[in-house]
Formats: C-alpha cells, sequence, structure tokens
C-alpha cells in the first residue's frame, strides 16, 4: 500500500485526494491545508491538519498547491530526506526544498472541482531526483491506471506551453463563441457537434492539414464581412492575428 500525504486543497489536490481514496493501493496519511475549512466536508474520510510540524511519515507528500508557493511550502516542511513531489506544469523540479528528494507528478488534464475526473484517462508526466523515487512515481501512476512519461523539467516546460494553447486559449474562444451567439439569441449547443467533430479529426489528422476556413482558404470577402460583424476592437485583433498566422503558417516560427 502506498502511503501519501496530500498538500493543498484546490482543484488538483481534491481531485487527488478522491482519487487515492477510492483505490484500495493507497492509505491517505493526512491532508493539509492552510485553511482547514476548504477541506473540512472530508473530515470523516481523512486525518485533515494545519500544521506542517504534525506531518505524519508516507512514501510521497504531493504539493498539489498553486506555483509560486511550492518553493516556499517545501522550505517550511519540517522533516528531512523525504520524498516530496510537485504537480507542476511549469516549475522544474528543483524548486522543491534540497533538504528532501525531489519529484515531480504533473498530471496533464484541467481540473475543475464540479466535473468528475477518471484518472485512467489522464497522462502522467513524472520526474525524480533518483531512481528509487521514478519507482515510487510509476507504480503510484500503475496504481491509478494512468500511463506515464518520464519527461524532465525542461520538456515538460514545453509541454505546459503546448497546453495552454490547446487547452486554456482554445476555452477562450469557446467564450467568445457563447457571446457572439448569446447576444444574437442563437443557442451555442448548436455549435457542439461542431467542437466535437474538430477535436475528433486530431486523432486521424495532423493539425495542420485538419485545418479548414476562410483564412486557409484566403477567402477575403468571408473574412471582411465577420470583421464587420464584430463589435469587439479586441476581438477584431484577435481575428486579424490569427487569421494571418493561418495564412502565413509555413512561415511562422516558435
Amino acid at each position: 500500500m502506498i502511503k501519501v500525504v496530500i498538500l493543498g486543497s484546490g482543484n488538483v489536490g481534491t481531485h487527488l485526494f478522491k482519487a487515492f481514496k477510492n483505490n484500495s493501493k493507497f492509505e491517505i496519511k493526512q491532508w493539509y491545508s492552510r485553511n482547514l475549512k476548504d477541506i473540512s466536508q472530508y473530515s470523516d474520510f481523512v486525518k485533515i491538519t494545519d500544521q506542517l510540524d504534525q506531518l505524519e511519515f508516507a512514501d510521497m507528500y504531493v504539493l498539489a498547491v498553486n506555483d509560486d508557493s511550492i518553493h516556499d511550502l517545501s522550505t517550511q516542511l519540517s522533516f528531512t530526506n523525504r520524498f516530496v513531489c510537485h504537480t507542476s506544469g511549469s516549475k522544474p523540479i528543483d524548486v522543491i526544498d534540497l533538504k528532501n528528494r525531489s519529484g515531480v507528478f504533473y498530471p496533464l488534464q484541467t481540473f475543475s472541482k464540479e466535473s468528475e475526473i477518471d484518472f485512467s484517462k489522464i497522462p502522467i508526466c513524472i520526474e525524480s531526483s533518483n531512481d528509487e523515487d521514478m519507482i515510487t512515481l510509476k507504480n503510484v501512476s500503475k496504481a491509478l491506471g494512468c500511463s506515464y512519461h518520464e519527461i524532465d523539467s525542461n520538456q515538460r516546460e514545453k509541454l505546459h506551453l503546448a497546453a495552454v494553447f490547446v487547452n486554456n486559449f482554445t476555452n477562450h474562444m469557446y467564450t467568445i463563441a457563447k457571446e457572439i451567439t448569446d447576444k444574437s439569441k442563437i443557442d451555442f449547443n448548436i455549435l457542439k457537434p461542431l467542437i466535437s467533430e474538430t477535436v475528433n479529426k486530431i486523432y486521424k489528422l495532423d493539425p495542420k492539414v485538419a485545418q479548414t476556413g476562410p483564412a486557409i482558404r484566403g477567402d477575403n470577402k468571408t473574412i471582411n464581412k465577420h470583421l464587420l460583424v464584430l463589435k469587439s476592437k479586441k476581438h477584431k485583433e484577435l481575428y486579424e492575428l490569427i487569421t494571418y498566422l493561418i495564412n502565413n503558417l509555413e512561415h511562422e516560427e516558435l
């Protein structure tokens, strides 16, 4: 049985708690939060604490906190030479204080407390400062039924950047699209089959090959009509920039 302590009560920490709690291969020794109110509803299922000096021994301590808090939290831990890992996509492994063994357990997924997550469908990016702890990370991934990928800090930074484009930026496009449909009293749900098909295509085609629309066709009449319809200056600028990038895809470099 893998003994874990979770530190952090945000989206990732909450979903990790649920995944570990419902899996007989894990024992959650404790769940730490600076504000006990955030996790008090789970006190019947796990020991909760807001005291770092009272953390029990575990095989792995998971810092599921915001990126800017990882280093400071790791320095406040009262123990030494234990395995401490963070869940960040953008922070390097060495952000964890050197008094403990460090690792990364980064679930590449978008998390919201209101949305249930099946961990067996999430790729886990793992990194460790030594081989023994890497085995622990692999065992945790296997126990959750996840695929795992050994990815170093430099690679993970680039992967996180790519994830922002496919998830956060794409979702913002949905937000703009819903604003357009709402203002015209059109049901946004009409667009959902198109959204699904767009996503499904990339399982079969390279994204560049799958590109369609007025920009790739050079359909300037349609493009100009769209620009006339858009009232927001920022939305117009965004439309023009993306249209330009699609038109000049072969010439752009990261």
